[in-house]
């Protein structure tokens, strides 16, 4: 009988997590979107249009992408692209930032 109840209560604790895990895998990406937002707006008001163009529009994509996944549902792909946009967006305002600074240094 007590191997029964410990059988039993495997079965149980296996069903629990698996339950907790698919919980987690449905969890909207709302910080993720924001920050992915956020970083490509930075990385607009950086002027990355003019400098940093192909980085910009790669952070974009992967933002709009993220929009359509999130829409249909795929909560973890659209996650993934969220953080892909986000660090695009980064990648495209530190371009920026650095070619103005550059433009900005007297030449010797």
């Amino acid at each position: 009988m007590l191997k029964a109840l410990i059988a039993f209560g495997k079965n149980y604790l296996v069903i629990i997590l698996l339950l907790i895990n698919a919980g987690c895998a449905s969890i909207l990406p709302v910080q993720e979107m924001s920050d992915a937002r956020q970083a490509v707006q930075a990385a607009r008001e950086a002027n990355a249009k003019h400098y940093a163009p192909t980085s910009l529009d790669e952070a974009e994509r992967l933002l709009e992408q993220a929009t359509q996944l999130l829409e249909m549902k795929n909560y973890h792909r659209a996650r993934q692209s969220a953080l892909a946009a986000k660090e695009m967006a980064l990648k495209a305002r530190h371009a920026s930032s650095t070619k103005q600074l550059d433009e900005k240094q007297p030449e010797n």
